[in-house]
């Protein structure tokens, strides 16, 4: 596992509940210790609820082995890399690159990136026909869908596999091609730059538009809580990637959107976007 974020621990713990061994790795010390950490309240918290066996939680946490660099992994030859790096290209095919290294002949190279092209990742690689976008949703360990994404040069077997992978852990994949912001963020994210807009031009307050979008709707989550949640620099990066590589005017981010951003005001990450966290 490449990246040790909120995606990343919560992707590392549904394959390690699953029974796969799994590799942690992130160049920050402090974030790969956060993520065993809140692995382990979120195992103990099951335990507490009745949703997990202790021995379950217990072997789900020894199939963790944090990594303090990708040459500590050896070259046992993984089956599977999934990378959720920072949504940076050179971030990500820098990381690429090193971790392809690890794989076995037959292994895959998967990103969940919410928004990057695919076929964009695989050109940086050796082997561009294994790579392909696994793309989970947050939070990963009770959300089940799995958006499988195909990229240019992605073969058949690696799609079949992939979504066997998936189907291991639990989750269910659904298969789309590679376009910017694929299905998911191409109609989620515009609904929540259309809310941004309503309470910027003063439609109605932001507790209005969440309950109207739940209640009128049956949405379990208003668009404004929901941006907070994803975090707001997430949402306006794939504002610009779809108003980038679409070329129309109806993905233009909301300028209260980028506002915020500016403002460091990102939602629940860092304490205060639409609304205040505690």
């Amino acid at each position: 596992m490449l990246g040790a974020g909120t995606m990343g621990r919560g992707i590392a713990q549904v394959f390690a509940q699953a029974g796969y061994e799994v590799f942690l790795f992130d160049v920050m010390p402090a974030v790969r210790e956060n993520a065993l950490a809140e692995i382990g309240k979120f195992l103990d918290k099951g335990v507490e609820k009745g949703r997990i066996s202790a021995a379950d939680a217990s072997a789900a946490k020894q199939r963790l082995r944090p990594v303090k660099k990708l040459a500590d992994v050896g070259d046992c030859g993984l089956p599977l890399v999934v990378e959720a790096a920072t949504e940076k290209v050179e971030i990500k095919t820098d990381l690429l690159k090193e971790a392809q290294k690890l794989l076995a002949p037959d292994g895959i190279l998967a990103s969940n990136t919410s928004s990057i092209s695919i076929t964009q990742l695989a050109a940086a690689t050796q082997r561009p026909e294994r790579f392909i976008g696994m793309h989970f949703f947050n939070p990963v360990p009770l959300m089940r869908l799995v958006e499988v994404v195909r990229g240019l040069q992605t073969s058949d077997q690696t799609v079949a596999e992939t979504v066997a992978h998936a189907e291991a852990v639990g989750k269910t994949p659904v298969q789309c091609n590679d376009h910017p912001g694929f299905v998911s963020n191409r109609v989620l994210m515009p609904m929540i730059n259309e809310a941004v807009f309503c309470l910027q031009e003063g439609v109605a307050r932001a507790e209005a538009i969440d309950e109207i979008m739940k209640l009128g709707m049956n949405h379990p989550m208003g668009p404004l809580a929901l941006a907070d949640l994803i975090g707001l620099d997430v949402c306006l990066f794939i504002m610009e990637v779809l108003h980038r590589d679409l070329g129309e005017d109806r993905y233009r981010p909301c300028p209260l959107l980028r506002k915020m951003v500016q403002a460091g005001r990102l939602g629940k990450k860092t304490k205060q976007g639409f609304y205040p966290y505690k």
